[in-house]
């Protein structure tokens, strides 16, 4: 049996071990499904507005109702997901690559570079994470990279610890020895041997860091220093609905609220699958 063989077959026992994984690993597809073929499926373009049929609420000829333009809902829910998950997705694919690198050097070397990136970390993590989005974003300007910039950036303190942490515990394990002896340079230790060990720790935090993510990028949009309307984005979207709830118009805040809740929900469970995956100790 070869090793790809054995790595399906051990990915397919956890997925069907516990319900609750398969559950969110079927949702996860669903959502990147959509991601990619929303703009395509949507049944109005999500930028038409029309005034004689706004703020309609949910009926056959628009699912989730219409805005207070006329714009219907699904269209902009769907075409949202893409646009959510990509800022999402760039940002933690930052801050894992920076905030690992980082953490497994600190780790690994220890001394003054640790001292000092460390306290550098310390004072990131002083700040409200959310807070200092919000102050890096009025800095550079509320586009679609400084967003994914921002969001990179407060994030970088989870990988960096996570991956120091996993790292000084075990660079003085015994295989790590026999690599050093063997002739491995430092760095082929790091990212070889070191940092796929620590991969399953670091998975879950990806997962979770998703779901932080996306409501990041959601609230900057909400509070107005995130992604500029008539862009269709769900925090926009949620920000606008919120002052008609207390008119009766319920639709406008609750289905792109909705959509928020269950891809946040649907990431913090599939970081349970995805260290199960990865785990080297659990393929015996």
């Amino acid at each position: 049996m070869t090793a790809s063989t054995r790595y399906t077959r051990h990915s397919f026992y956890v997925l069907t071990e516990n319900s609750l994984t398969l559950v969110s690993v079927v949702l996860f597809s669903i959502i990147l499904l959509l991601a990619i073929i929303g703009p395509t499926i949507a049944p109005y373009d999500p930028l038409t507005t029309n005034t004689a049929s706004s703020l309609m609420p949910p009926s056959a000829l628009h699912w989730f109702g219409t805005d207070q333009l006329g714009r219907d809902i699904c269209s902009r829910v769907l075409v949202a997901t893409r646009l959510d998950l990509v800022i999402a997705a760039s940002a933690v694919s930052i801050s894992f690559v920076i905030g690992s690198l980082l953490g497994a050097i600190c780790g690994y070397y220890e001394g003054f570079l640790d001292w000092l990136i460390g306290r550098g970390i310390d004072v990131m993590m002083a700040f409200p994470l959310f807070v200092l989005a919000m102050a890096l974003v009025a800095a550079l300007g509320n586009t679609v990279v400084n967003i994914v910039y921002a969001t990179a950036i407060i994030n970088i303190p989870f990988y960096f610890r996570l991956a120091r942490a996993e790292i000084n515990v075990r660079r003085h394990s015994g295989y790590v020895e026999a690599a050093r002896l063997s002739g491995n340079s430092n760095a082929r230790i790091i990212l070889t041997y070191l940092l796929p060990n620590a991969l399953p720790t670091l998975v879950v935090q990806i997962s979770i860091n998703m779901g932080w993510a996306i409501l990041n990028a959601a609230g900057l949009s909400f509070i107005g220093l995130g992604v500029r309307p008539p862009t269709a984005e769900w925090g926009i979207m949620v920000a606008q609905g919120a002052v008609l709830v207390i008119g009766g118009q319920w639709w406008v805040a609750l289905f792109p609220g909705l959509a928020l809740m269950i891809v946040v929900f649907c990431f913090n469970l599939l970081g349970d699958a995805l260290r199960d995956i990865v785990d080297p100790r659990r393929r015996t």
